[in-house]
């Protein structure tokens, strides 16, 4: 099994996952419960690099778009 994962598809993924789990954090903090922000860092990391990790496992980015073949 292959997965097909562009780097920056990932990168936006993650971003989006972090930017989800630090607005979590804050609102958490709003209703009263407040929580340290390095956990979240590192989870926010550690999720990165789990994920990089998996797709080099199972065969790598995709380098080249699936487009038509030349003439």
């Amino acid at each position: 099994m292959t997965v097909d994962v562009t780097r920056g598809g990932l990168l936006v993924t993650l971003a989006i996952v972090g930017v989800i789990v630090y607005e979590l954090r804050t609102v958490l903090d709003f209703v009263g419960i407040e929580l340290p922000l390095i956990p979240y860092m590192a989870g926010v990391f550690i999720l990165a690099g789990l994920a990089v990790w998996f797709v080099t496992l199972k065969g790598g980015w995709r380098t080249e778009p699936d487009g038509d073949e030349p003439a």
